[in-house]
């Protein structure tokens, strides 16, 4: 194993003389690189993350003003830079990181950012009752300003940048990122940023202390909150591998109802939006989140055509609301993905058909119980064609193949097309659908390499 830098609140200490850390003897993913055809992120380029890291860049962080430190050749700092680094770096990330802290690594509740800025929830909630201040109009005056500005406070401490050629990997299965946001963004469609790897982590309530109301977003109304727990805006060749997403303290489950609708404090998980191109999400666990990967901002987002080429292989969906997940504009495979449905009550989709998206979907595995019929897998959102090749649905009875096209088209009219208009080539360790269960059980989420 190579030396490496643990970053420090008072500068850097070298880790050489460890006599047993905790990765000795183990396999460093810190040098792995993605293999040629796993996904769409090994086209062009490839993905090789900081592999090339020297040894000064080479680091293990344990908390928030470490990591971001990492991020920046070493340069502690108290918020995450607009501009980070993008010299090729290594960061092993040892132990829980939690970015609801201070710069004394003290823990930030919701109180602590609201303070001195007159927002509170009560008066919000009186504020903006839709029984007194109608249901026509968004709020604003001067609760709704000081919810931003409490609001921006938070997302200062939560928001990580993350520049170009890095590889963040946990050491062994219980290293966690807890209330983060990871923004992987370029500054523009010219000035893009990419060549990411993020590996073997917990990203674990990344939560919005102060989501907004909004009357206008569907027939009653919703809430809408921010941070996905990574985001990726014009960034190029990202691997997402062996991580684990979920809700524990601000699980959907315990949050309170508020106007008649949840008080959502999550957005999505992976979000892929903003020309972004060229990425795979392999090998991970999600549970129990509803609105759960994006791939595509918005119909009028034209300058994604071409782009959002995007792989999804072996990854559980494990009581998944939506979007496992929607597309727009982009060429999406799926394959080899475990869908387990337990919960009908808050199922709404899995792959969510978006305007001009091309999704080929392959061998992947879904489980529910008659509650939830195979028509029920596909939500259109003005798109067009789907294709679905050697899926399976165990349900009650045994498991059994489907056409999950053909079930969708028996019960909605128009009718979905059954060619998305292309034939994926970069499928390694491609499966049939029956091992699915077994192996994404087995081998997804964290491990202890």
């Amino acid at each position: 194993m190579s030396r490496k830098t643990r970053v420090s609140g008072v500068g850097l200490m070298v880790l050489a003389a460890l006599s047993a850390p905790a990765w000795a003897g183990k396999r460093d993913l810190g040098r792995d690189v993605l293999a040629p055809g796993d996904g769409w992120a090994a086209a062009g380029p490839g993905t090789t993350g900081g592999a090339a890291a020297g040894p000064h860049q080479v680091y293990v962080v344990g908390n928030r003003r470490e990591l971001i430190a990492a991020l920046n050749d070493g340069v502690p700092s108290s918020t995450s830079p607009a501009n980070p680094s993008a010299a090729p770096k290594i960061i092993y990330v040892d132990g829980i990181i939690d970015a609801n802290v201070d710069d004394a690594n003290n823990p930030l509740g919701c109180d602590d950012y609201a303070a001195g800025t007159g927002y509170s929830l009560a008066a919000y909630l009186e504020a903006y009752d839709p029984e007194t201040w109608g249901r026509e109009v968004r709020p604003s005056g001067p609760l709704e300003d000081a919810r931003i500005v409490a609001r921006n406070r938070q997302q200062a401490r939560v928001r990580i940048r993350i520049g170009s050629n890095t590889t963040i990997v946990g050491v062994g299965k219980e290293a966690t990122i807890r209330g983060a946001w990871f923004d992987l963004r370029g500054a523009s469609t010219t000035n893009r940023r990419g060549n990411i790897i993020i590996r073997n982590l917990t990203f674990e309530d990344t939560f919005d202390c102060f989501p907004a109301w909004d009357p206008l977003d569907g027939a009653a109304g919703n809430w809408n909150a921010q941070y996905d727990a990574i985001s990726l805006r014009d960034v190029d060749n990202v691997w997402i591998d062996h991580n684990r997403f979920r809700n524990v303290t601000t699980a959907d489950d315990l949050l309170p109802t508020h106007f008649g609708r949840k008080y959502q404090v999550h957005d999505g998980q992976i979000d892929i939006t903003n020309t972004s191109d060229l990425v795979t999400v392999s090998w991970n666990r999600f549970e129990r989140h509803d609105k759960l990967m994006l791939i595509g901002s918005s119909d009028s987002a034209v300058a994604d055509r071409g782009r959002l080429r995007v792989t999804l292989h072996h990854n559980l969906f494990d009581d998944i609301g939506q979007r496992a997940p929607r597309v727009r504009f982009g060429q999406v495979h799926l394959y080899n993905n475990y869908y387990r449905i337990r919960d009908p009550a808050n199922y709404s989709f899995s792959w969510g058909v978006g305007i001009e998206s091309q999704i080929f979907a392959e061998g992947n595995f879904f489980f529910s119980d008659h509650a939830v019929t195979p028509d029920r897998f596909i939500a259109v959102f003005r798109g067009t064609a789907l294709t679905t090749v050697g899926n399976l649905h165990t349900g009650v009875p045994a498991r059994r193949p489907v056409d999950i096209v053909a079930a969708y088209n028996a019960v909605n009219d128009p009718p979905l097309g059954n060619d998305a208009g292309w034939t994926p080539t970069l499928a390694a360790g491609l499966q049939p659908a029956w091992v699915v269960p077994q192996t994404v059980l087995s081998k997804a989420g964290p491990m202890d390499w």
